[in-house]
């Protein structure tokens, strides 16, 4: 069984974050302290376009940036570079500093996700945020970004992630795991567990799943067997998954109204 323990040790994070990461932050209009959302950027071979996706939106999201919707509906939202992308881009190539990053004992992804904890560190620490309403949200990298690290810290309250969600397994064994960016590599975990039993580890916290059936990253032989698993871990626990059959790796209209209607949902269940 794949414990939390278990998937840092796997990580290999370094020891503290990157300093001084560029990043985006705005508040909604009102008096705090507001619910907030650590928005999780994607990777789409885009190395120029980071943070800024929360703005200006990006091909996952048919170019309709997320700012806007969160904001009206009264979310605080942050999003940071990462490694490689936007102002951080002379920190790659990122298989560079994948390779580098293995070197050293540590995992790009694990580095990743470290600077991902200190964003929700600031979330934590700043007064006009509801710390018990912290959420995390991202599509394709930014996906895996959003899971992992609700997966990780319990601070997380709930977590909407899109267009990531199959176990790696069936993919290296159908040999279409290497569309997966240099990033996406944690030696060893398929010895003790895969995505669903790392998704799993959210539960009981609420979830969303944000899934298309032309998508070549989530393929039935892969994403089903990984729903299974997180459907099992969620019995009677807010779990809410949703697969568009005609879309691919992209937002539609639809899902993203679930997306919102999901978040404002989890964040008003907490001030119950």
């Amino acid at each position: 069984m794949l414990t939390r323990e278990t998937l840092r040790g796997l990580l290999r994070q370094p020891a503290s974050a990157q300093a001084d990461i560029p990043q985006i932050f705005l508040l909604p209009e009102g008096e705090g302290p507001f619910p907030a959302v650590l928005y999780c950027h994607a990777h789409g071979g885009n190395y120029p376009l980071g943070k800024s996706e929360l703005t200006e939106g990006s091909g996952w999201t048919d170019g309709k940036p997320y700012a806007p919707d969160l904001l009206a509906a009264g979310f605080a939202v942050l999003c940071l570079d990462m490694a490689c992308f936007e102002e951080r881009q002379n920190e790659g190539p990122e298989s560079a500093a994948s390779k580098a990053a293995l070197w050293r004992g540590q995992t790009l992804f694990g580095a990743m996700l470290k600077d991902l904890q200190s964003g929700l560190d600031r979330l934590c620490a700043d007064p006009r945020i509801d710390s018990a309403r912290i959420y995390t949200l991202g599509g394709s990298m930014g996906g895996a970004h959003a899971l992992w690290l609700a997966a990780l810290d319990e601070r997380v309250a709930g977590s909407a992630h899109l267009f990531f969600f199959s176990d790696i397994g069936p993919l290296i064994d159908a040999d279409m795991h290497d569309p997966h960016g240099h990033y996406l590599t944690v030696p060893g975990l398929l010895e003790h567990g895969d995505v669903g039993d790392v998704a799993a580890l959210i539960a009981p916290r609420p979830q969303f799943v944000g899934t298309g059936g032309e998508d070549r990253f989530t393929p039935d032989f892969a994403r089903l067997p990984a729903t299974d698993r997180l459907t099992q871990a969620y019995a009677g626990s807010p779990l809410q998954v949703k697969h568009i059959p005609d879309t691919g790796h992209k937002e539609t209209p639809d899902m993203r109204r679930a997306v919102m209607d999901f978040l404002t949902r989890a964040a008003g269940k907490e001030t119950t």
